[in-house]
């Protein structure tokens, strides 16, 4: 409510156009053409013109430069205010939040809800959810997330309407003020012509007297003329920017108008298919666990049957080979006999490797008792010998 109020105080004073259909029509069509020429002025437009051209003094050269001025402010005015409405447009947020949308939907993954697929080991561990309550609970948390993307949506789709409004004004007090100016470019050519026929051949006339102030009157006349004639040509540029400017506005309205189709078709199609979608899907998993709970215990069944079956077969086996069984098994003695053999030579060979280890045991203890006299016998004689040796010189050592 808020910005529509602002909208039409924004564009206040421009609701009602002053162009009459017929021009109107006329005029549109001169700017699709690309025309530089305007329509011609009709008989009730006459009566603007004659003001237009009474705003041109002869006698006053300033007129000359406030000559259209007002049509040019209204036109001023009018592009600032075009600005302002597209500055303060809000079709960027609007995007925004249908790429919100779009992501809230594409994040979530259906193909995450496999029925066959089971909890490993570890994921039971850790308590971690089942598929279907997980897949539930992201439910619940993207349709939250729609539901306020999609408030967001009526909002901005409320702002785009009233924009569309109000750019429908805008374009008609744009082409009001563009006739304006047409008119003021009509009265500016009659006076250029009206000064080239009539008025200055009488300056020209009255100064082959060859007066001062009459020649000095030609000039100036001739002046004003070609200041007329640069004031008319600055205005056909101002018409320039504003035939610019009318489809320039269209294109915007039709760039808005798209969107509010995009956003409505959104909101009424996509987020209604996929919800149905999604119950859909919800309900065939859960049918999908019916159906295998069902499964389950139609095999565990059949499998318990199988193992009751093998059980008895196994159980009987036994019992009948326990039945035929002697006290002792042959390959029991054979093995026992076996082993006593083989103990038996063990023992012999141990006894063998024991008596050759002591006999080399003593014949190393002899060899130790010999070599430990022959040492002592050594040290003995070493001490009886003579103490009064005199060392030679180390001069006869050298030679030795």
């Amino acid at each position: 409510m808020e910005t529509k109020k602002s909208e039409e105080a924004q564009y206040a004073g421009m609701n009602e156009s002053t162009i009459p259909a017929a021009v109107k029509e006329q005029v549109e069509t001169a700017i699709e053409a690309k025309s530089e020429q305007p329509p011609a002025p009709l008989p009730e437009e006459e009566e603007q013109l004659r003001k237009a051209m009474e705003e041109i003094d002869i006698k006053d050269r300033s007129s000359v430069i406030y000559f259209g001025s007002k049509a040019q402010e209204k036109l001023d005015e009018i592009s600032n205010r075009m600005i302002n409405g597209v500055k303060n447009k809000d079709t960027g947020a609007a995007g925004e939040v249908l790429n919100k949308m779009v992501a809230a939907i594409r994040g979530f993954d259906i193909d995450e809800l496999n029925p066959n697929k089971k909890l490993s080991w570890w994921e039971k561990l850790l308590g971690k959810t089942q598929p279907l309550a997980l897949f539930i609970q992201k439910y619940e948390e993207v349709r939250d997330q729609l539901d306020l993307i999609a408030n967001d949506l009526e909002r901005h789709k409320a702002q785009l309407t009233a924009d569309v409004i109000a750019l429908d004004k805008l374009y008609e007090a744009n082409l009001d003020y563009f006739r304006q100016l047409e008119l003021y470019i009509e009265a500016g050519e009659r006076k250029l012509k009206e000064l080239e026929e009539q008025i200055i051949p009488e300056y020209e006339k009255a100064a082959e007297s060859g007066e001062m102030m009459a020649v000095q009157e030609l000039r100036e006349i001739r002046g004003f003329r070609d200041d007329l004639e640069r004031r008319v040509h600055d205005l056909r540029l101002s018409r320039q920017v504003a035939m610019q400017a009318l489809p320039s506005i269209r294109l915007i309205q039709e760039n808005d108008k798209s969107l509010i189709n995009k956003i409505s078709s959104t909101l009424v199609n996509t987020v209604p298919l996929w919800r149905n979608q999604l119950a859909q899907t919800v309900t065939i998993f859960r049918s999908h666990e019916a159906a295998g709970a069902i499964k389950e215990a139609a095999d565990l069944t059949n499998e318990l049957l199988e193992r009751n079956a093998e059980g008895l077969r196994e159980a009987n086996a036994e019992v009948r080979r326990q039945m035929e069984r002697g006290i002792f098994d042959i390959e029991s003695i054979k093995k026992a006999n076996q082993t006593l053999i083989a103990t038996l030579n063990d023992s012999m060979q141990i006894a063998e490797e024991g008596k050759k280890a002591r006999e080399a045991a003593l014949s190393e203890l002899q060899k130790s008792e010999q070599a430990l006299k022959e040492a002592i016998l050594a040290v003995k004689a070493k001490r009886e010998e003579p103490t009064n040796v005199s060392t030679p010189p180390a001069g006869e050592i050298e030679r030795k």
